[in-house]
Parts: structure tokens; C-alpha cells; sequence
């Protein structure tokens, strides 16, 4: 169920600041629509579920809300000052520290249910990851290596005007650096996903996700192969050099477009934090 609650989190993440709100307090909905994908409950299991997720959204707001609108705010803070490598290293660490909370009160609350689980529906749960398995397959190892890279250049060009606003010929050139010298990893990360999918299955059918996938899902790297992990922080070191240098390319404007986004976020998750939860639709 990792996939799950990393879905919310990109939708938070990646949302401009005035859909966050919106997609935030309509999170029981994301949530539950996602996991009955997986889960094929009946209606005891489902009203169970549906408490999990509201006591999950009620601790999140409380507990980690103002958290991640500190990041955001001391993320704003480094960017107008000018980036360093350490403080993109302290951004990721400061996110994963978060998430690995996140997901182990979300593993937590949902593992009776999963203990609970039929054989059927646990068959049911292995098909749905094998038709993920397919669609990746489709949508991400398709087509050759000059082909998988064009994809990421187009991806890795929109998701920085997303932040910065259009990019200038010398920084538009930087990422295209960027696309050809990272490692293309996609069957490692198929790998990993099967794995991650695996190493749920396992804990369900042995009846043991109460005692187990709290920390599994804390912990989501911790089985990951040795050409993974090397792809992985070859891949980062590669990104953390792209940033780095077009942070010393960025306009004033770019920066503060920047900045602003991150204080955006800041302001959106505290007032989050401060307002009552959406009330499920009885």
C-alpha cells in the first residue's frame, strides 16, 4: 500500500498551491478510490477501511502538516540564497524522513484489514499488480534508449518550468546534458516495483502485516539491489549537479517564481493544519 500514500503526497507535491487544498481535504476520497483498486472488500471491510483512512488524514493534518510547511518554508529560504549541494541533500533527507513517518502510521492503521484478507482477495490484489506491471511496461520500457531518453528530457523540461518558468537556451541546454549522461534504469526499477509488490504479498498471505508491514513500509529501500542502489545514486548525483549549475543561471524572476511556489506550499499546509478535516459523505 506504499504506492498509495506516495500517490497523495505527489498529488500534494506537484499540485499548483491552490488545487493543494483542494486536493488535500478531498484526500479520503484519493485514498479510498485507490485502495479499493487493490482491496476487494466487502462492506464490513469497507467501512473499516474508510476509518483507517479518516484517522490516518485526522493524525496527518495534525501531527505532520506544519512539518512539511517548515521544509517549505526553509526550502524558500535556501533558494533565495543560492543553492548548495548540501542543501539539496538536506531537502530529500528532510522529505523521506517525513514520508517514512507517514508510512508507518498509514502501514499501521490499515493491517488488521490486510490480516483479514481471503485468499481471493489476495489473488485479487496479484492481479492488479500484474496489470501495473503491464502498464509500466507499456508506458516506460517501450521503445529504445534514444527514444526512453527523449520522453525524460520532455518530462524533466516541463517539471523544471513548473518551478522556474521558461527556460533560457543555456538552461534548457543544462537539462538536455542532464537526460543524456543520467542512467536510464527502467528495468531496475521494474524490478524494484515487483519486488516492493512481492515482499507485500508475502507479508499478507503469512497473516502478518500487523507485526511486519509497518516497518517494511518504513523502510521501502531497505532490499534494494546493488545495481539499483549504483543507478540510483549515480542518477542523483547527475540531478544534484543539473540544479546546481542552473541555479547559477536563474534570473531574479526565476528564483523568486521559485521561492514563492515553496512559500506557497508553506502558507497552504499551514492553513491546513490549522482548519477541521473534511467530513465523510455519510
Amino acid at each position: 500500500m506504499r504506492k498509495v500514500t506516495l500517490a497523495l503526497a505527489a498529488c500534494l507535491v506537484l499540485a499548483g498551491c491552490s488545487a493543494l487544498r483542494v486536493a488535500y481535504d478531498n484526500g479520503d476520497t484519493l485514498l479510498h478510490w485507490r485502495l479499493t483498486r487493490y482491496l476487494d472488500v466487502d462492506d464490513a471491510q469497507e467501512a473499516a477501511l474508510d476509518q483507517a483512512i479518516d484517522e490516518f488524514l485526522v493524525w496527518h493534518r495534525s501531527h505532520e502538516l506544519r512539518k512539511y510547511a517548515a521544509i517549505a518554508d526553509e526550502g524558500a529560504r535556501r533558494v533565495e540564497r543560492g543553492l548548495s549541494r548540501e542543501d539539496l541533500v538536506w531537502g530529500y533527507d528532510s522529505l523521506v524522513t517525513q514520508a517514512r513517518v507517514s508510512l508507518r502510521d498509514a502501514a499501521t492503521r490499515i493491517a488488521p484489514l490486510l490480516d483479514r484478507l481471503s485468499e481471493k482477495q489476495i489473488q485479487h490484489i496479484e492481479r492488479r499488480f500484474a496489470e501495473d506491471n503491464r502498464k509500466f511496461a507499456r508506458e516506460v520500457l517501450r521503445g529504445s534508449e534514444r527514444e526512453r531518453r527523449a520522453r525524460r528530457l520532455k518530462r524533466d523540461v516541463e517539471r523544471m518550468e513548473d518551478w522556474v518558468g521558461r527556460l533560457s537556451k543555456e538552461e534548457l541546454e543544462r537539462v538536455r546534458l542532464y537526460t543524456a549522461r543520467a542512467p536510464l534504469f527502467d528495468e531496475e526499477r521494474d524490478r524494484e516495483r515487483r519486488r516492493l509488490q512481492a515482499e507485500l504479498v508475502s507479508i499478507v498471505r503469512a497473516r502478518e502485516a500487523g507485526k511486519r508491514l509497518p516497518d517494511a513500509a518504513a523502510n521501502w529501500d531497505r532490499g534494494r539491489d546493488a545495481e539499483y542502489r549504483a543507478a540510483n545514486e549515480a542518477l542523483f548525483r547527475e540531478f544534484y549537479a543539473m540544479v546546481l549549475d542552473i541555479d547559477r543561471m536563474l534570473t531574479p524572476e526565476q528564483r523568486a517564481r521559485a521561492a514563492g511556489r515553496l512559500r506557497g506550499f508553506a502558507r497552504d499546509f499551514t492553513t491546513l493544519a490549522e482548519a477541521p478535516g473534511r467530513r465523510r459523505a455519510q
